[in-house]
């Protein structure tokens, strides 16, 4: 039986400076298979190759990845600076409106790191460049030396909403995570609700109000380790369950099955 598909949203990159290709993280492709057990399927993020109609009828969920190109300032009404970083306009092309059709079909996705700055612009929220020049704000980006469970490192909290959906899925209130983000979330969008906090305020964990399907995305990276970290496999297995639902053809109330 051919597993159901997630469809990872990758990010484009120069090789060698030279040499452009899209690429996503090994990780997030292990997650997918072994903990969420669907078949991970990397997406050429360029609506030159593909359209988000198609993607829609071709996947069962989406994986809305991390990686070090930022949603352009544009995309929320604001002009680009050079606290913005590295920019990627044929993803936000693609991921943007690809989150507003799944918010409204019920079709699940997962965001991690930009991919949940994704989700609050594509519902019409903004963005701060840069959360450690924030007063009061600590530096959530990526320790720059070490190894990669240094990196990866539990190195906060976040606390959930009391009896939220976050807190009910994880069995705790509070969590420790790893922090490799250097953005945030601003203003929330519309219907976005901010479930969980970091101890200096920052926005960590987010759902769509009344949003038909699942649309849970965290500020944090859950693919590392994620077999076995008691935070990321709770996430992993129920948007796997929830892709598992959509492809068998269970659908929200309300919504005529597609596909």
């Amino acid at each position: 039986m051919v597993r159901p598909r997630v469809g990872i949203i990758g990010n484009s990159y120069l090789i060698n400076d030279q040499y452009p290709a899209h690429a996503g993280g090994t990780m997030n492709s292990e997650a997918v298979a072994e903990v969420a057990g669907c078949m991970p399927l990397l997406i050429p993020s360029d609506p030159r190759f593909l359209s988000v109609e198609e993607l829609l009828e071709t996947f069962d969920g989406f994986l809305l990845t991390g990686g070090r190109p930022n949603v352009h300032p544009n995309e929320y009404g604001e002009d680009p600076t050079e606290a913005h970083g590295a920019f990627d306009r044929a993803r936000d092309a693609i991921a943007l409106p690809l989150v507003q059709a799944c918010v409204d079909r019920g079709q699940p996705f997962l965001g991690i790191c930009r991919g949940f700055q994704e989700v609050n612009v594509a519902m019409g929220g903004t963005l701060y460049p840069e959360i450690r020049d924030l007063p009061g704000r600590m530096n959530h980006r990526m320790p720059p030396d070490g190894t990669m469970e240094e990196k990866f490192a539990l190195r906060h909290s976040v606390a959930f909403t009391e009896g939220g959906p976050f807190h009910r899925m994880m069995g705790a209130p509070e969590v420790m995570t790893n922090t490799l983000h250097g953005q945030g979330i601003k203003q929330p969008g519309t219907r976005v609700v901010i479930d969980g906090h970091a101890p200096d305020g920052t926005p960590e964990a987010i759902y769509i109000e009344d949003a038909p399907g699942f649309t849970f995305s965290v500020q944090w990276h859950p693919e590392w380790d994620a077999a076995n970290d008691p935070v990321s496999r709770p996430l992993f297995t129920a948007f796997g369950d929830a892709v598992r639902a959509w492809a068998a053809g269970e659908r929200p109330a309300g919504l005529r099955k597609t596909g």
